[in-house]
């Protein structure tokens, strides 16, 4: 069974979907593994590291022809799903819920496909968590990259001439993202406030040595697979009140609120950004779905009276070496539980992961996706 990998062909996209250790690992398993030329050199990983462990190097459109599973970092282009052959596998973080186009065309390919986004969170499917994974370095990368903004030290520091306060860090959303960003922000000395609308995200902040800022409230905020859902709009206004008092004092806040398949929430007004101090900066990873900040644009640094808004979209791509060995591990973890080249029935799909994942199968896109 041949494995393919191709060069992200996505905008500012450094990651690739196979590092040379674990295509070492699926040669090893009895896979054969194709690359595209030069598919790892964003990564720092060049085509002498992947030939040097087995892997096959050449030309995309051959490779393409060949593959009998295609593992991508992000949805291909729409030639390079048209390329594909019947029964193949396409597998990688796809976005379905904005990609329908494409999903259609991989169901008139008749290929399968699987979005790593929709990994379930259980304990059996730990390995296999990318938006963990990936979420992880991104809360790290985030404070790192709102530290080299910010015009001021971060810890505070005692001197002879006199004590420099350190800077005060608020994290709006809890996920792994929020609690990296709150580790990673203790390290470098800042006071660290949070918010969520999960009750139960509080006791996570405060074991990181984060105060945690929320209303009173009874309403469950936390849906059955573990993520935060839509609040009711007392609520939001409630919430809203509480933070804009909160925001005032803060010199960075790092933005990380995401609702799966949902426009990302609106956590920040205008009103809010100009109530904050003159250097003070905001890091919105939320963008890639619109945005936590109302002021923040896409792949820009805006900068409203003095406040600078930070909307990369693809922050992760700042530490692709690390990003593309997690995202390597998390697919070959799936591809042990879905492939099992020594059974007559090679592929696994009665698993209830594999299920969860799937979102073309036989031509037929999942109902979750369709139009």
């Amino acid at each position: 069974m041949k494995i393919c990998i191709l060069k992200e062909k996505a905008e500012n996209e450094k990651r690739v979907a196979l590092v040379p250790d674990v295509a070492k690992k699926l040669i090893n398993d009895g896979f054969t593994v194709l690359m595209e030329t030069k598919a790892g050199e964003l990564s720092n990983f060049s085509d002498e590291d992947y030939i040097s462990v087995g892997v096959e190097v050449g030309d995309s459109k051959k490779i393409i022809l060949d593959a009998d599973i295609l593992l991508s970092v992000k949805m291909p282009e729409s030639e390079v799903i048209k390329s594909m052959k019947e029964h193949s596998c396409l597998i990688g973080l796809l976005n379905p819920y904005d990609n329908y186009n494409q999903l259609r065309l991989i169901s008139e390919g008749n290929i399968n496909a699987f979005s790593m986004e929709l990994v379930p969170r259980s304990p059996r499917a730990q390995a296999m968590d990318v938006l963990s994974s990936q979420s992880n370095l991104a809360g790290y990368k985030a404070v790192v990259d709102s530290s080299s903004i910010f015009n001021r030290a971060m810890p505070m520091m005692m001197t002879a001439a006199g004590t420099i306060a350190p800077a005060k860090i608020f994290i709006m959303g809890v996920g792994v993202a929020g609690l990296q960003a709150i580790a990673t922000a203790k390290r470098m000395g800042a006071v660290v406030s949070a918010t969520d609308v999960r009750r139960a995200a509080g006791e996570q902040c405060e074991s990181l040595g984060a105060s945690f800022i929320m209303v009173d409230e009874q309403e469950d905020s936390e849906d059955s697979d573990g993520y935060a859902k839509e609040m009711s709009k007392d609520y939001q206004k409630r919430q809203n009140e509480l933070i804009s008092k909160h925001i005032k004092s803060q010199d960075i806040i790092i933005c990380t609120a995401l609702i799966p398949g949902r426009p990302a929430p609106l956590l920040m007004t205008s009103d809010m950004v100009l109530s904050m101090k003159k250097g003070s900066v905001i890091i919105d990873m939320a963008i890639e779905r619109g945005g936590n900040c109302v002021l923040t644009e896409p792949n820009k640094i805006v900068e409203v009276e003095g406040v600078k808004i930070v909307g990369d979209l693809n922050i992760i791509s700042g530490l692709a070496p690390d990003a593309s060995n997690l995202y390597s591990r998390n697919l070959y973890s799936f591809l042990s539980l879905f492939i099992d080249l020594n059974a007559d029935k090679k592929l696994n799909w009665k698993d209830d992961i594999v299920s969860a994942v799937s979102v073309v199968k036989d031509k037929k896109i999942s109902e979750i996706f369709t139009k």
